[in-house]
This record gives C-alpha cells, structure tokens and sequence, in this order.
C-alpha cells in the first residue's frame, strides 16, 4: 500500500467505509496516524474495531484534525459533514489528496490524470495498457480498478494513471498532474452542482492545479469556454492531436476495441498523453493495435456464424448509445430499459446503420412505436430473447449490438449485470467463437 511519513502521528477521520475507505483506512494507520472512522453499516465497520476510534465525526470534536476523509459518492451540496468540518477549520478531502500529499516520498514517477463527463474509462484503461506494453512500470486507479491507496507504490520511473470523477476532484486540492486530460463536457451530475457552469468548473480544476511546465490536453471548445489553464501549463489541443502526431484517422481500422467516433476521441487522448510521456509512435500504435478494451463498453463477446456481438450495456442514454451505433454497419440492435429521457434523441442520425432492433423492458413500447415502419422491430421484451431472436437473423457480416439506451434497473441490479446476461446469452449460442 501507499502511506506517507506525512501522516504519522496526525488526526483523520474518515467517513464511510467502503473500498476506498477501507484502503484509506489502512493507508493511515499503516503511516501512524490516528483515525476515526465510520460508517452507518455495523457490518462495515467489523474489521475496524479495537483499531481505530469508531464515531461518527458529525458528532466528534475535530479540533486539530488533519482532515476528513470522505467517499466521492458524499454529496457535498447536501450533506452536513462540509458544514460541520468548517466550524473546526478542517478540510474534507479524499483519498487522491492523499496520494497527492504522499507523493514526494514515493520513488520518482509521473502522474496523468484524466477527467471529462464520457470516455474516462475507456482513456485512462487505454493510457495504462500502452504504457504497459511498452514496458513502462504502470497502474491505474482513481474511479477505476483498485483503491490508489490500497495499491504498491510504483518503481522509479513509474507512471500512476487516474481516472478522476468531478465529485474527486471537489476533494482534492494539491495533486499537480504531469499531464492532465480534459476529455469533454456535457450536462451530467447537475443534482450535485447548482449549475452546468459549476460542474464544469469542477472538472477544469484538474488542469487548474498543474504547475509551470506541465502539460494539459482538452477540446478547443472547452478550453476557450473555461479558458483556467494554470499559469506556465503546456497546452495540448484534443482536436489537433492525430494531424500533429502523423497518425491517420484511418488507422483506427487496426484498432479493434476502438471503433466509433468517440473511440476516436478517447484515443487520441490516450495518443498525445503517451507522446508526452515519452513513447514512441511504434509504441503507441503497438498498443493501439492490441488494446482489449473495458467490459460493457464496446466490448467484443465473439462471433457467431460470422456475426460480431458487441456489449456496450453501458450505453445508458442516447447520448452514450449514439457513437456505438455510428461504429458499425449493418447492426441488429437491442434497446430499451428504463428510459432517461423521451425520443431517440442523438440516435436518430444513426438509424441509417440499424438493419433491425430488439425491443427489451420498460421502454420497450415507447421505443417500438418510434422505430417501427423505419427498421424492422421485434417485441423481444427479454435480453434472452432478443438474443435469440438477433442470433435467428443476423448474417455473416452484421453485428449484434446491446446498446440500450436506458439505464438497467427495471430488469437488472446494474448495468454490469445487463451486460453479463448478455454475454452469457451470446457464449451459449451454438457455433459461438470468441475473438
């Protein structure tokens, strides 16, 4: 794990006592500090007991605390630990401020990080594999794979690769990227911001906190609209990174976890990062070409009878399903779930890609009226049957696509399930080959 000299003998309390908490939990106690900890499941707190302090902080005098340590998922606009900190002078932060604070006494290394409301993922996992294909000492973390803290600090010459959610960084203060990812901006979280301008400025601190001679990349849009680049930061622009890295938009054909046109974007943010970092473009493309992608996001199951199957269950609005549908021809596309906003919206402008749809739960017959008399719709109303019902008519050459649309909940607990009935549906379809 990571811990700090830093934090011996200081005061944290931490709040909530899931992953991250308990990593951050055992990052400070390994360190020497003093904590107290909480969470309002007694089941979460079990293996903390004898260890540390278990209190709530909210009522705990916090009186020379070093800070509280709080989960991402703490709305800050509601709940009234902020609050009840300031009355004592003492900072709500996460466990990326700690890795930030811990960071002068790990062997030297560089840090990318990487924000925007779509394509995180996909970007921070793609960053990671190049790096690690080309035999550059990586992890990732943040809001993907293990908690950062929980994870062995890297040799020298690493490079630590985090994903980094708005809500991380509101708790985070000191962590000065060597290069800082700006992937896009997009209405989303508005419950925890009072407006779209906040949440964006949200974001924008990510490349706010980078220091003289460090290196930023974002859209040209994005960057005239916020325009809070630190002072002295290199600035890459998104839109200009294939051109000026010789790489053609048409190589993403060798790319086969990467299509679509927001694949096209993730990678070129991936691209100008690994450039910075010190990769060749051999590198780069070595593990362009080799990327297996994340599961749920254009995630290629296998083949049946030449069909390709494609789980993308985490196209949970048209918004994110769009792009998908965009990557492919001839698409036999399950939709429908529970729906987050009415019409096909973005998906609209695809429909010329869709050979057929598969109508599956709640919003089944809201999507059925809109498609039907466009492109051939069946009533699957299952995720099982619309398998069966694509694997019955699709021909070699199609693709069979679960891209819904819509969020899971009204036949799955997540969009991780959806996506693993799929699969599962698709590896039990005779002839089935995985790729």
């Amino acid at each position: 794990m990571i811990t700090s000299d830093a934090w011996k003998g200081q005061r944290f309390a931490v709040l909530g006592l899931a992953r991250s908490g308990r990593a951050t939990v055992e990052a400070l106690l390994a360190s020497g500090a003093e904590v107290l900890a909480w969470d309002a499941k007694p089941e979460a707190r079990e293996p903390f007991v004898g260890r540390v302090a278990l209190a709530d902080p909210l009522e705990a005098d916090l009186t020379g605390y070093a800070g509280v340590v709080v989960s991402p998922g703490v709305p800050l606009n509601t709940h009234p630990i902020k609050t009840y900190a300031d009355k004592f002078g003492v900072p709500v932060i996460g466990d990326i401020e700690l890795f930030a604070q811990a960071r002068s006494g790990l062997p030297p290394h560089k840090v990318a990080g990487i924000t925007g409301t779509n394509g995180k993922s996909t970007t921070t996992a793609l960053t990671h594999h190049i790096l690690k294909t080309a035999g550059v000492p990586t992890t990732m973390g943040g809001n993907i794979g293990l908690p950062i803290l929980e994870q062995d600090p890297l040799p020298e010459g690493g490079v630590y690769v985090l994903e980094l959610s708005s809500y991380q960084i509101d708790l985070t203060f000191s962590l000065d990227c060597d290069v800082a990812v700006l992937l896009n901006i997009t209405p989303d979280h508005l419950d925890r911001y009072e407006s779209f301008e906040a949440y964006a400025a949200s974001k924008f601190r990510l490349l706010a906190m980078q220091s003289r001679g460090h290196n930023s990349i974002a859209r040209f849009a994005d960057a005239r609209l916020l325009g809070k680049f630190a002072d002295g930061s290199i600035a890459s622009i998104l839109e200009d990174v294939l051109q000026n890295r010789g790489i053609e938009p048409s190589e993403q054909a060798e790319w086969p976890s990467l299509q679509g046109p927001h694949n096209l974007e993730n990678a070129s943010a991936a691209i100008e990062t690994c450039d910075i970092l010190g990769l060749t473009g051999a590198q780069i493309r070595s593990g362009l070409r080799t990327y297996p992608g994340l599961q749920h996001r254009m995630e290629r199951i296998g083949t049946v009878d030449g069909a390709l199957y494609v789980n993308d269950s985490k196209g949970t609005n048209t918004a994110a399903t769009a792009p998908a549908l965009a990557a492919f021809e001839n698409i036999h596309w399950i939709v429908g779930g529970l729906a987050k906003e009415p019409g096909l919206a973005e998906c609209e402008a695809e429909l010329p890609h869709v050979k057929a749809a598969y109508i599956i739960g709640k919003s089944g017959a809201d999507f059925a009226e809109l498609l039907e008399g466009r492109v051939p719709v069946t009533r699957s109303e299952t995720l099982a049957q619309a398998v069966a019902d694509a694997a019955a008519a699709a021909q070699p050459g199609d693709t069979v696509l679960l891209s819904p649309a819509c969020a899971s909940f009204d036949q799955f607990r997540d969009f991780e399930q959806r996506g693993d009935v799929f699969r599962a549906a698709v590896q039990s379809l005779p002839g089935f080959e995985p790729v």
